[in-house]
């Protein structure tokens, strides 16, 4: 067969992602060799990262489908091979791009990945919920997404997904996060330390340095392109993990998200000081199971369940701490279909979008993500090299 009907393979094969990296198999050198006899009969060789990579069968189908489109080829006969320890070796060269094994690349001055870090003052005001269908409402704006979930006790964000099960593929000592998509098929990146456990069941029972370690492992060991948004769950409180976090992301921002009433909204006025504290921003305040609309009278007729004002009071009291406007983002309503969401891996965004907390939900990462991407305000980790 002629070579411009090879090239026409390569250039077709050169369109297929690795479902995981997200990037072209050719440019991560895993076509291995391609073959085309007279009769159009295609034999080709594409190496996995790993033995039983969790997505071989993705690879199988969509290079199969892009070969079989080119003209002149009339069956594929695909191989999946492994890569050899020094092609991974390799690969992951290729990947950090000669930047250093440890460095957490969102920390870096040229970083333009905005990050955003969930936290609130206690548990149990659905600050998991929120991260999530923001994450996945921003993936549907056209973003590229990114969670870590960094609630190293309570870690429940690969549940909310429908990932739960699902374990990273580690290429030598680099971690892929797990690949998952929302309903209109926008991919979003996760990484739990649930995902990194052995067992779903097994508990997590560490203390300060090995929490330290576990949100750098996340942040540094796993591969997470260029986002546009990386979204991090917080655990409730002022603890290890919101130290941790101040120390190697600075530049994160932090969105408090508390309940209407009065003992929620105290607590979670001082996860928005600490952020403070560790020189964050606080972009906003989310005020989550704000009320029930009522299911005789419809949306405008507002049942305070849990009071009113949380929010709001939240914001006012950071504001003047911080002398800057911390501005209320949106007021989520109490939904069924939200709590049923997180217990089935479908997140209220996508299940139904014109519900009014979903509505909310959207108008919140809307309101994020349009505050744009760039260079100011950040921290370019400037050192002065000596006296004038």
């Amino acid at each position: 067969m002629t070579s411009p009907v090879l090239e026409q393979i390569q250039a077709a094969l050169a369109t297929v992602n690795d479902p995981e990296i997200r990037r072209p198999i050719t440019e991560l050198n895993m076509v291995d060799s391609v073959e085309i006899d007279d009769a159009g009969k295609v034999a080709l060789t594409v190496l996995l990262t790993v033995a039983g990579c969790p997505l071989k069968d993705t690879i199988t189908r969509d290079v199969t489908a892009a070969v079989e489109r080119v003209p002149g080829v009339t069956s594929v006969d695909l191989t999946l091979g492994v890569m050899t320890p020094e092609q991974r070796s390799g690969l992951q060269e290729v990947l950090r791009g000669g930047q250093a094994q440890k460095e957490i690349p969102f920390a870096q001055a040229g970083s333009l990945t905005k990050v955003y870090a969930i936290a609130s003052g206690k548990g149990g005001v659905g600050k998991s919920s929120v991260t999530v269908n923001l994450a996945v409402a921003m993936a549907d704006q056209g973003l590229k997404v990114g969670i870590v979930d960094a609630d190293i006790y309570g870690h429940s964000i690969p549940a909310m997904l429908g990932v739960g099960d699902v374990r990273p593929t580690q290429v030598e000592d680099m971690i892929m996060p797990v690949p998952t998509r929302s309903a209109s098929g926008a991919p979003i990146s996760v990484i739990s330390i649930g995902m990194l456990k052995p067992r779903r069941d097994q508990v997590v029972a560490w203390r300060g340095p090995m929490l330290d370690r576990a949100l750098v492992q996340m942040l540094s060991d796993v591969y997470w392109g260029d986002l546009d948004a990386l979204f991090l769950d917080l655990p409730p409180g002022t603890g290890d993990i919101a130290i941790s976090l101040g120390q190697h992301l600075p530049n994160a921002e932090v969105v408090v998200v508390t309940t209407p009433q009065e003992a929620a909204a105290e607590v979670a006025e001082r996860a928005g000081t600490m952020a403070s504290m560790m020189h964050q921003r606080v972009v906003g305040v989310v005020e989550n199971m704000s009320f029930l609309p009522c299911p005789h009278c419809g949306p405008e007729h507002r049942l305070e369940v849990f009071g009113s004002g949380g929010g709001a009071r939240v914001a006012t009291t950071l504001a003047g701490r911080f002398g800057y406007d911390v501005p209320v983002l949106g007021e989520i309503p109490l939904d069924l279909q939200l709590r049923e969401g997180g217990d089935s891996g479908r997140p209220i965004v996508e299940t139904a979008p014109e519900s009014p907390a979903a509505r909310e939900l959207n108008k919140i990462a809307a309101t994020l993500s349009g505050r744009g991407r760039g260079l100011a305000g950040m921290q370019l980790g400037l050192t002065p090299a000596g006296r004038f």
